[in-house]
């Protein structure tokens, strides 16, 4: 029974852990049979332990040497067998050691972290952004999972790669979702619209289905799937169609000297935007009187939002009140 129970633990682990566990039974062994055959030469079982260890290995110190014929022959045996076990155990150490990298960058290997950001799709958007949050927030673990990415190294982006389907919850789980801080899914732009936006509904109820707590944002090309994505669990919506079509806009129609586009990524890089409730000493104050005082405090507030309606760059004279968010910007 008991040695039934040993080999259902030797067979199941490591082929290098049981290498080791067998080169040191070899060792003692043979350092055991030199104490027992010269004694005086080997007067403690580690002497014979730690020349059966040196002998194996090749070192050959010298200071410990067998003088008898049995115990000469038993340096034999050792040198025939102990060196090819440590030989073999470093190269099979080496050979995995190369094997686990391989399936690291291959996206073989599961995550074993916590919270951690796991991006879903792999395009320029997210190179991008793996790019940002590396610079903003360098302790940041970055999980990315990608069905059409099968190769990606560590010294390229600081990612651990994944591949596979992240609506399968095998998947999700090599990620360690459920340890996760937030979950990113970026439009597959290779597909049609609504193609990309069921996929994205069908990863975020698999998402939300192996973590109901983790924020999940998700990019949405069609605004008709917008409903479906937030029903599906999805925390933000991203609509990028409808960002860019107003920054289009904005470039086509400008008749004074800007550069909407290059301000915005500017503003982005070097400020976040950040929704307060506007503080109890500020209700029933002007925005100017508002605007003054956050700047003090280190927000440069934009406008405010009450319910769905946005005021940006509001009259000066407006008078706000409990029920209104600030819009404003601060330090990273």
């Amino acid at each position: 029974m008991y040695m039934r129970f040993f080999k259902q633990i030797y067979f199941r682990i490591p082929i290098a852990l049981k290498l080791l566990i067998t080169i040191f039974f070899v060792m003692c062994l043979f350092g055991f049979l030199m104490h027992i055959a010269e004694p005086i030469q080997f007067p403690t079982l580690f002497d014979g332990i730690w020349w059966a260890f040196v002998t194996g290995a090749t070192v050959g110190y010298g200071d410990l040497v067998p003088l008898t014929p049995i115990g000469r022959i038993i340096a034999i045996l050792l040198i025939l067998t102990g060196g090819g076990l440590l030989a073999f155990y470093i190269t099979s150490l080496s050979t995995a050691t190369v094997k686990r990298e391989q399936d690291l960058e291959n996206g073989k290997l599961p995550f074993k972290g916590m919270n951690h950001y796991i991006f879903i799709g792999w395009n320029e958007r997210t190179r991008q952004l793996i790019r940002i949050v590396d610079e903003k927030y360098p302790s940041t673990r970055i999980v990315l999972i990608d069905k059409s990415l099968h190769h990606i190294t560590f010294q390229e982006y600081p990612v651990h790669f994944i591949h596979g389907d992240a609506t399968e919850d095998s998947v999700l789980m090599k990620a360690n979702i459920a340890n996760a801080n937030r979950v990113l899914i970026s439009a597959d732009i290779g597909k049609n619209e609504r193609q990309s936006d069921n996929y994205t509904i069908l990863t975020t109820i698999a998402v939300r289905g192996n973590n109901n707590e983790v924020p999940i944002v998700a990019e949405i090309l069609s605004k008709i799937q917008i409903e479906n994505a937030i029903r599906a669990g999805a925390t933000t919506i991203i609509r990028s169609n409808d960002f860019m079509s107003g920054l289009f806009f904005h470039e086509i129609s400008n008749v004074k000297m800007a550069t909407p586009f290059e301000d915005i990524i500017q503003i982005l890089r070097q400020q976040q935007f950040a929704h307060l409730k506007l503080p109890i000493e500020l209700e029933e104050q002007p925005y100017h009187e508002v605007l003054r005082q956050m700047y003090l405090k280190g927000y440069l507030v934009l406008g405010f939002k009450n319910s769905d309606d946005y005021f940006i760059h509001p009259d000066a004279e407006r008078i706000l009140t409990k029920d209104d968010t600030l819009i404003s910007l601060t330090h990273w």
